[in-house]
């Protein structure tokens, strides 16, 4: 528990919909199909006994694009525990705003919590879909290329909000940036549909595959920016 967990690959690879079957959320895609075996503690996923309610609740998703529910923010947040049975105003109180603080909103939104989640901006909506996530206390939380539209500093505060919660929680992140995977604990390499590499950072770099390609590339096009930014520091 509060390992974290990277996938990184070309566009198309097939991260997305290999984390869609983590929590059945394969189910609500007309068409698909799930072949082999996946266990969560012991039992079967996609076997017919399994709650998929609680599934749900234990392994958290936040997408790529923000999907806030057409409600305040407030009660965006609280939506699971009350599904969960949790009513109590002040322990309601207390779980959004430890959610928020943990998204790296609270801050934005504290005096205005009975605003419609809606009329947030792109990246406000999407941290208020992590703490929505992180509400419920979940022991795995997928976040499918979450903070690709924030900055990199929010993104820094996020990551480090996530590495320090109250209650034990892995991680498996989609990332884009190499500044991101180089964090996790084990990053899996995707390339065709396939899983091509599995290490930490420092072994994908000595291996000189796929991912090496990746980190390259990146430290091409982020060279001019970085320069750019430390002449306007």
């Amino acid at each position: 528990a509060g390992r974290v967990t990277a996938l990184i690959g070309s566009s198309g690879c097939g991260k997305s919909t290999f984390l869609r079957t983590l929590n059945r959320m394969s189910d609500l895609v007309e068409g698909t199909r799930v072949e082999g075996s996946l266990t969560f503690h012991g039992e079967e996923v996609f076997s017919p006994n399994v709650d998929v309610t609680e599934l749900r609740r234990r392994v958290g998703m936040v997408f790529q694009k923000p999907n806030p529910f057409p409600m305040s923010i407030y009660d965006n947040v609280a939506y699971g525990p009350r599904t969960h049975g949790r009513w109590n105003r002040a322990a309601l109180d207390d779980i959004v705003e430890r959610s928020l603080r943990a998204a790296a909103i609270w801050d934005e939104v504290k005096d205005c919590l009975k605003k419609d989640a809606l009329g947030l901006s792109g990246g406000q909506q999407q941290r208020v879909c992590i703490a929505r996530a992180l509400a419920v206390k979940p022991s795995i939380l997928i976040l499918d290329d979450t903070t690709s539209a924030v900055d990199l500093e929010t993104e820094k505060y996020i990551q480090e909000q996530l590495a320090n919660l109250d209650f034990p929680c892995t991680k498996l992140i989609v990332a884009q940036r190499v500044s991101t995977t180089k964090k996790a604990d084990r990053i899996i390499v995707l390339k065709d549909g396939c899983i091509s590499e599995i290490g930490t950072h420092e072994e994908l770099v000595k291996l000189g595959g796929y991912y090496t390609e990746i980190c390259t590339l990146q430290e091409a096009i982020d060279l001019p920016e970085s320069t750019t930014e430390g002449g306007e520091q």
